[in-house]
């Protein structure tokens, strides 16, 4: 028992490995730009050990992107534990721009959402975006029915324009290679939509 144990700890620890690495490296050169030789060659396996573990550079992808994800759910969800609703709003965008200006891999699904390169990783990205959304609406509606004005605008329609507006204000400022000021554009965006 204990040596599958063991087998079963290295096979995670390898796994686990590869998607760090691959992240790094989508980071680095969009998904387009890498391939399963320089994920194998980068983590120092053979391309047959890294197809052991995954079956195609998609696979791998959409657990970086898992991660990702789950990562800026947590960071979303601190926003939760603020006092007011204002508060809860502030922290939420600043915590959606902070996090995702530093985490390469989301401004890049960004980008690749933008391209019709591959539809299963698409479908993926969408998937996952729900969840960012559903996570974030019922906050907005929140506010919506603090400000009371849920009943002139859809708190659906909000959310969707919401972290439209910041995932545009984050593609602009990655392309323009530009630092971000996530307290200034909190507060912006905040007086714009709300």
């Amino acid at each position: 028992m204990k040596k599958y144990k063991k087998q079963e700890n290295i096979i995670n620890s390898t796994r686990e490995n590869i998607i760090d690495v691959a992240s790094r490296l989508f980071s680095e050169y969009t998904y387009l730009g890498v391939s399963m030789s320089d994920i194998a060659k980068k983590v120092n396996i053979t391309k047959a050990a890294l197809y052991y573990h995954f079956r195609n550079k998609a696979e791998i992808y959409k657990k970086v992107l898992d991660k990702t994800y789950c990562e800026l759910e947590s960071s979303i969800s601190k926003a939760f534990n603020e006092r007011t609703i204002d508060k809860k709003l502030f922290k939420l965008i600043k915590n959606y721009l902070d996090f995702s200006f530093k985490e390469m891999n989301l401004i890049k699904t960004l980008m690749l959402k933008l391209s019709p390169s591959n539809s299963e990783i698409n479908k993926h990205i969408f998937k996952l975006r729900e969840r960012i959304i559903n996570l974030v609406r019922p906050l907005v509606e929140e506010v919506l029915l603090n400000k009371k004005i849920a009943q002139v605008i859809s708190g659906s329609l909000l959310t969707s324009l919401l972290i439209g507006m910041m995932d545009g204000l984050l593609l602009e400022y990655s392309l323009l290679n530009k630092k971000i000021d996530s307290e200034k554009l909190s507060r912006q965006i905040i007086n714009i939509l709300f």
